[in-house]
């Protein structure tokens, strides 16, 4: 009767041993104690934290019936999942695959339950005073409640206010802080083990200096011109859209390097009215001068004056679209006009490019819809929307 039995023990303990292998693999923490493979101690490990846990097997290996014993804080993490612990007990049909579904319960009470993460050390917060009492405690504007998370302010020598993000590390200083601030270039931070809160202000600072110049050019805009977009535009956009007259504008795109130099510039209107200034672009390019500022180069070179906000109302710039009767689409403003003199009706790009789309008429070459204006039927073409249909 051995012999017909030892076949089923082979089996049995081959399966005990691919169980084993493929839990070592996703848990190399958590290991046997006995021969029989029912009793299993150590630790699972999730979002890089590890939770002390015991695993008991009847002789049969039923998961059913098995018991769990806890560490305190994987107790507290559990509490109101216990019914499906109990469940995934019940139904995974090995140790591995419950191991693999607690996991999963205990990714999700994490993120339900933030303050379960793991605190730093003391040595964290006496770190953290001691450097905020050299940087000096004026230059924080906020902190939150897990001592991670600052936002330090910082002034350039024209005056203009900045901030800075910085999260910690929990074992900071060793580690080097994430940092972000609205700039148009990435914040890049030299960091060492003796670094502190008090080297990243300085780098900031010293960052902000070099793009002093560059702020100076766009506030001169902002202030003396109807800017269109960006509707409020922040330290980061490089880009401005300027009012020239009513459905007519210009897209120039400021170098941060080099902000004073001829910026990349896009015409924007009918073609009547466009072609003649795109024409003296590209006659008088030559007397562009970078030792004045974008704003009177443009005046020169295009032969024009900007309205501003001490000589017309902003209103006057602000046509809704033909077809939604809208100003703001999103973020997107009417950019597409109709080239007869006599309609001159502007559009959404998206807008007149679903209208031309949907017409019987119109027709496609390439990423160019060519149809008819909806108000004046005349010939109209629109690139296609990169927004999705």
């Amino acid at each position: 009767m051995c012999k017909w039995h030892e076949p089923q023990h082979h089996t049995a303990d081959f399966e005990l041993s691919r169980m084993e292998s493929l839990l070592v693999k996703e848990s190399p923490l958590l290991l046997p104690l006995n021969k029989e493979k029912t009793v299993y101690d150590g630790f699972i490990t999730v979002q890089e934290r590890d939770f002390r846990i015991r695993i008991l097997l009847p002789p049969d290996h039923q998961l059913k019936l098995a018991k769990l014993h806890c560490c305190w804080q994987l107790k507290q993490l559990l509490c109101g999942y216990e019914h499906i612990v109990k469940q995934r007990l019940h139904h995974s049909p090995d140790l591995v695959s419950f191991v693999l579904e607690l996991k999963t319960v205990l990714e999700v009470a994490l993120k339900c339950r933030p303050e379960c993460r793991s605190i730093p050390p003391p040595q964290y917060y006496s770190q953290l005073i001691i450097e905020m009492e050299d940087l000096g405690w004026d230059k924080l504007v906020s902190i939150d409640t897990e001592f991670r998370t600052l936002r330090l302010r910082a002034e350039d020598s024209s005056g203009r206010q900045h901030v800075v993000t910085v999260k910690l590390k929990p074992k900071h200083p060793v580690e080097a802080p994430w940092c972000s601030a609205d700039l148009p270039v990435p914040l890049a931070m030299t960091w060492t083990p003796q670094s502190s809160l008090g080297h990243v202000h300085t780098q900031f600072l010293l960052l902000l200096e070099s793009l002093a110049e560059f702020w100076a050019v766009l506030d001169e805009i902002d202030e003396k011109t109807w800017v269109l977009e960006p509707e409020k535009p922040s330290r980061a956009d490089t880009m401005r859209r300027i009012a020239i007259a009513n459905n007519v504008s210009i897209k120039v795109e400021v170098d941060t390097r080099h902000p004073k130099m001829l910026p990349e510039c896009c015409l924007l209107g009918a073609e009547h009215v466009v072609t003649p200034l795109r024409n003296k672009l590209n006659a008088n390019m030559h007397l562009w001068n970078p030792d004045c500022s974008i704003l009177q180069n443009l005046r020169d070179v295009l032969e024009i004056e900007f309205p501003s906000p001490a000589t017309h109302e902003k209103s006057s710039f602000s046509a809704e679209c033909g077809i939604c009767y809208a100003y703001r689409l999103e973020s997107a403003i009417p950019d597409q006009v109709c080239n007869d003199p006599r309609c001159g009706q502007p559009f959404h790009q998206a807008c007149l490019y679903e209208w031309l789309r949907g017409l019987p008429s119109s027709r496609q070459s390439f990423n160019i819809v060519f149809g008819e204006c909806p108000y004046c039927s005349k010939p109209i073409t629109v690139k296609m929307s990169t927004q999705k249909p």
